[in-house]
């Protein structure tokens, strides 16, 4: 079947978007990757470095603000992938900003998949900034987290110590991901299965020439930029604890949902829910060359991680929170970040 098989990733060169096309052409698939910009070479010959791309890889230009520029990259697949996400909002575009763009360019390519007849699933890559446990009334946090919960877009927000760009990318990718599962088999053109994986902080090595922003944020505590740092507590202040996965877990996650003879529904993607006092006590313990920042949560509640939707599955982590951790400190060393 892999060999028949043709798969469009967007957002293919990416952090998580060009680990999964390497690990798609490694198992014999077709690849169709989609780039905003086909004259960045840096991207480009990224993607054409990997084993098997000269012969199983194509390349499509695609931007979120043409919407018609995803319907030539899902023509004639079977499985699509949809992992790029518009970070800095274009100002003179014809939307006002990111959530608003994200939400058009996502309903498109739901379009182009339901107009290219050939797609039977359609996996979002979400993100779990959209299952906060937080109470509506902003009060506190529930007792678990887990595919049930739904950042509330309200006041509850305005507890948190967060910028304008740290909102947008939560009202962002909530309301794009509900878009997304709105569409999932509801009858029109035959149905079309729809699987959002809501991933944590993902860390681990990458395919790019720098550090991934997310790698570093799992790493803030020993690292000396106060930006990256925020984002951690932003997480915290957020979610209660730091979901944390490995992106080699994250892509055969999305793998496995692809090749899951029947899938559909939301799914939160991550290995570990730990306190920013655990990931303290790991880096003193294990790296004592590092000045570690004494960061605790003083949480009134244990809030539990109780999604467990993706192991009943069949699904296996490989990666525990020591483990991604590691191999963050590997990442910026080799990078000159540590």
């Amino acid at each position: 079947m892999k060999e028949r098989c043709k798969v469009c990733v967007t957002g293919g060169a990416g952090f998580i978007g060009s680990w999964l096309v390497k690990k798609l052409l490694a198992k014999g698939y077709t690849v169709h990757a989609t780039l905003r910009d086909l004259n960045n070479e840096s991207k480009v010959s990224l993607l054409k470095s990997l084993p098997q791309s000269q012969d199983k890889l194509v390349l499509f230009q695609a931007d979120f603000y043409n919407s018609n520029d995803f319907y030539p990259a899902i023509q004639g697949c079977d499985f699509v992938f949809h992992v790029a996400t518009p970070l800095n909002h274009e100002a003179s575009s014809q939307y006002k900003d990111t959530t608003e763009a994200l939400v058009a360019g996502s309903e498109s390519i739901v379009k182009s998949c339901f107009r290219a007849g050939t797609v039977r699933r359609l996996i979002y890559t979400a993100s779990v900034v959209s299952a906060s446990p937080l109470k509506e009334d902003g009060s506190g946090f529930k007792d678990e987290m887990d595919e049930t919960c739904w950042t509330p877009l309200n006041d509850s927000l305005s507890y948190l110590h967060i910028d304008d760009y740290l909102k947008d990318y939560i009202y962002s990718k909530t309301l794009t991901e509900k878009h997304m599962l709105s569409y999932g088999n509801n009858g029109n053109d035959g149905g079309l299965e729809v699987v959002t994986l809501g991933c944590g902080l993902v860390g681990g090595d990458t395919l790019q020439s720098f550090t991934p922003l997310t790698a570093l944020v799992c790493i803030s505590l020993i690292i000396q930029d106060e930006n990256v740092f925020k984002k951690l507590k932003f997480l915290k202040e957020l979610l209660g604890k730091i979901p944390l996965v490995h992106i080699d877990d994250v892509c055969e996650a999305h793998i496995f949902c692809m090749e899951n003879t029947s899938i559909n529904g939301r799914f939160l993607c991550a290995n570990s829910y730990i306190s920013c006092e655990e990931m303290v006590n790991h880096f003193t313990l294990h790296y004592p060359e590092f000045n570690v920042k004494h960061e605790y949560d003083g949480l009134k509640k244990d809030i539990k991680w109780t999604s467990t939707k993706l192991q009943d599955k069949g699904f296996v982590f490989k990666y525990d929170a020591k483990m991604i951790l590691d191999d963050c400190i590997k990442c910026a060393r080799r990078m000159g970040d540590l």
